[in-house]
C-alpha cells in the first residue's frame, strides 16, 4: 500500500471520506428520505437493536425520534402461519443488505449506514485497481479506476442508503474472485482464496447473496459456470451454479421460516404508507392504512407494439436522457468499445453476452419499468451489472481509454459529483442543463421520470377536451395560468404532454410581447415561426406519439429566440421573469 501511490492516495481520499460520513447530519446533509430508505434504514435499525426484522411500535417511534418524519415510502407486511398467528407485520423488502449493514448502524446509526456505503466503494476501487494494474500500465490503471466510480452514477447511489451500493460491491467483488487469477503474473504465488474452486465458488456464494437481494440479478452467474464448461470442466461448473442458486434459495428460506413466506415483496398482502403508519396511534392499523403493492410475478403479454415498443426502449436503454447506459455509465460503455478493438478472451465473450441479453430480457419483461422506477437517475436494475463491464477491458499500455471514460463520463454527471446528496434528493435538476439534454426522453415510463417526484412540474392538468397531463422537464416554462403557459426567452422548454385519449394532431397557439422568432417540435415534427407582438399565430402537427400504460406521450419542445421582462417595462408589476412566448394546446381527439 505504501509504495503504491494511488492506493496510498486512494486510502486517505476514502477515509476522509468516512470521517465526513461520520461527522454529517445525516437527515440534515442528504435532504430527508430517498427513494427506499424508509423500508432499508427502518429494517436496519431493527436487526441492529431489536434482533429481528419485524416491524413494531417501536420502529416506528425510533424512526420518528432519528429523522423527526414518519417512514414515508415504507414496504410492510402480515406474516403467515406462525408468524400470521402472533399478529406481526414485517419489512417488505430483502433484508440482506440491511442485515449485513446493521453493525454499523449499531455503532452510529445512520452515519453508520453511510460510512457503509464508503467503505463499500473503497473496496470496489481497490479491486478494480487491482485488476487494471495487471492490464493496464500504471496510468491507465488509476485513470479506468478511477473513472468508473467517479465519472459514472455510482456516487448518486453512494449516499443512498438502500441496497444498490451493496449489490455493486458484491458483483465487483464476485467477480475480481472470479478473474483476478485468470490475469495475475503468477497465480500460483496468490492467496488460497484467489486461486482455483475456491475463488469461483466463494464468488458463486457472493452472487447469491445479490439474486437474494435483486432476482433480476440471476444471468450473473452464468458466466462463471459457462467458463468452467468451456475449459471441460463441467463438474466445477455445476458446483459454481449450485453454489449461487444454494445460497439464494438458503436466505429466501430464512425469509420463509420468519415471515411465513419465501416472498418479500409479495405473496397475500404488501402495501406502502405515507403521512400515518401502521403502530404509530391505536387506531392505525395495517388493514385501514396504506395501499397495496404486491408484486408475485412478472406481468408480459405480447400486442401489435410489442416490437416498436422493444426497438424504442433499447434505445433508451442505451442513449435515454435520464437512465441511459452511454451517459450514466460511460466508463463501462468505454470499457466495452476497447475490448471490440483487441483479442478477446474467452470471459469477456461471455460476459458481453450475458450483458447484451439481460438488456435485452430487462426491457422486454419490464417495458415500461426496465429503470427500476422510483424517480432516481442511472438504471437501478442494472447498476449491479455494472462493474462486470470494467472486466471487459483487455490488456494494453495505453491510457485512451481512461482519458475516454473521465472526459465522457464527466459531461454527463459531473453535477452529480459536484452535489451528490441534491442531485440524489432533486434529480430532475441534472438532465435540466448540458449534454444530457440532447438525448431522447423515455416517454415509455413518464410516470418513473425524476420529474415526477416534483409535484408542482409533473402531472399538471390542462383542461382541454381531451384533458392532458403535462410534465415540464425543466424550469424554462411556468405551469398554466391564465391564458396560457408562458416559456422563457432565449431557452428552450421541454413538456411531456400525456393523454388517455388517442389524439391525432395537437394546436399550438403561440404570442409574444415583443417580435421574437419561435422554433416548436411536437412529437419530432419542427416548425419556426415570426411572431410579430401580440399577433397570435397557430401552427397545427400530427401526432402519433409513444403508447405506454393505456396513454398516449409525446414531447413539445418550444424555443423563443428572446424575451422581455416585464418589471423593466411597467413599475406597476413586480414579474421579474425573462417571458418569450405564450403557448396553448388545442388537442385533436382520434375519431372512431
Amino acid at each position: 500500500m505504501t509504495r503504491d501511490p494511488v492506493r496510498l492516495t486512494a486510502l486517505l481520499f476514502f477515509a476522509a471520506l468516512v470521517v465526513a460520513a461520520l461527522s454529517v447530519n445525516v437527515p440534515g446533509a442528504t435532504y430527508g428520505i430517498k427513494g427506499d430508505e424508509s423500508t432499508y434504514v427502518a429494517m436496519a435499525l431493527s436487526i441492529a437493536h431489536d434482533g429481528d426484522i419485524a416491524y413494531a411500535r417501536e420502529d416506528v417511534a425510533r424512526f420518528f425520534r432519528t429523522y423527526g418524519r414518519g417512514p414515508d415510502g415504507i414496504f410492510l407486511k402480515p406474516g403467515q402461519g406462525a408468524a400470521e398467528a402472533a399478529n406481526r407485520l414485517y419489512f417488505g423488502k430483502s433484508y440482506i443488505y440491511s442485515l449485513v449493514a446493521a453493525p454499523f448502524a449499531r455503532i452510529a446509526g445512520l452515519n453508520g449506514l453511510l460510512a457503509f456505503n464508503v467503505a463499500l466503494l473503497a473496496g470496489v476501487f481497490f479491486c478494480l485497481y487491482a485488476y487494471a494494474s495487471v492490464r493496464l500500465s500504471p496510468c491507465g490503471a488509476a485513470l479506468m479506476s478511477t473513472a468508473f466510480i467517479g465519472a459514472s452514477v455510482v456516487p448518486l447511489y453512494g449516499v443512498f442508503m438502500t441496497p444498490e451500493t451493496f449489490n455493486l460491491a458484491l458483483v465487483c467483488f464476485a467477480y475480481f474472485l472470479w478473474l483476478y487469477k485468470e490475469v495475475a503474473p503468477e497465480p500460483e504465488r496468490l492467496p488460497a482464496l484467489l486461486r482455483g474452486r475456491r475463488a469461483d465458488l466463494l464468488a458463486a456464494a457472493l452472487l447469491g447473496l445479490v439474486v437474494f437481494s435483486k432476482p433480476s440479478n440471476l444471468p450473473l452467474i452464468v458466466p462463471l459456470a459457462a467458463l468452467s464448461c468451456l475449459r471441460r470442466r463441467f463438474v466445477d461448473g455445476a458446483l459454481v451454479a449450485v453454489t449461487c442458486c444454494a445460497v439464494a434459495a438458503a436466505c429466501f428460506s430464512v425469509n420463509l421460516w420468519i415471515t411465513g413466506e419465501w416472498n418479500y415483496q409479495g405473496g397475500l398482502e404488501r402495501k406502502t404508507f405515507y403521512g400515518r403508519f401502521p403502530f404509530e396511534h391505536p387506531a392505525y392499523h395495517f388493514d385501514n392504512l396504506g395501499r397495496s403493492v404486491v408484486t408475485n410475478r412478472v406481468r408480459f403479454s405480447v400486442s401489435d407494439e410489442t416490437v416498436p415498443q422493444f426497438a424504442r426502449n433499447l434505445l433508451y436503454f442505451v442513449a435515454g436522457r435520464h437512465f441511459g447506459l452511454a451517459p450514466y455509465f460511460f466508463p463501462g460503455v468505454v470499457a466495452a468499445a476497447w475490448m471490440l478493438r483487441r483479442r478477446r478472451d474467452a470471459w469477456q465473450g461471455l460476459i458481453a453476452g450475458t450483458l447484451v441479453l439481460s438488456a435485452c430480457g430487462l426491457v422486454l419483461l419490464f417495458p415500461n419499468a426496465w429503470s427500476g422506477g422510483g424517480g432516481p437517475l442511472g438504471n437501478r436494475y442494472f447498476l449491479s451489472f455494472y462493474p462486470a463491464f470494467f472486466f471487459l477491458l483487455p490488456a494494453g499500455r495505453s491510457v485512451v481509454p481512461g482519458l475516454l471514460a473521465w472526459g465522457g463520463g464527466a459531461l454527463f454527471v459531473s453535477q452529480i459529483l459536484v452535489a451528490p446528496f441534491v442531485a440524489a434528493k432533486n434529480p430532475w435538476l441534472v438532465a435540466e442543463q448540458g449534454p444530457l439534454r440532447m438525448l431522447p426522453v423515455e416517454l415509455t415510463m413518464v410516470n418513473d421520470l425524476p420529474v415526477r417526484l416534483h409535484a408542482r412540474r409533473s402531472r399538471v392538468a390542462y383542461n382541454t377536451n381531451p384533458r392532458l397531463l403535462l410534465y415540464f422537464l425543466d424550469e424554462n416554462a411556468g405551469r398554466p395560468e391564465d391564458p396560457g403557459i408562458w416559456v422563457l426567452g432565449g431557452k428552450r422548454a421541454d413538456v411531456i404532454v400525456r393523454t388517455g385519449e388517442p389524439l391525432t394532431a395537437l394546436t399550438v397557439r403561440l404570442s409574444a410581447p415583443i417580435h421574437n422568432r419561435v422554433t416548436v417540435t411536437v412529437d419530432g415534427t419542427s416548425r419556426s415561426v415570426n411572431l410579430r407582438r401580440d399577433d397570435p399565430a397557430e401552427l397545427t402537427f400530427p401526432v402519433r406519439g409513444v403508447p405506454a400504460t393505456g396513454a398516449q406521450n409525446f414531447l413539445v419542445s418550444i424555443t423563443p429566440r428572446d424575451g422581455v421582462v416585464p418589471r423593466l417595462l411597467n413599475p406597476n408589476t413586480r414579474d421579474a421573469r425573462l417571458l418569450g412566448v405564450r403557448i396553448r394546446f388545442t388537442p385533436h381527439a382520434a375519431v372512431d
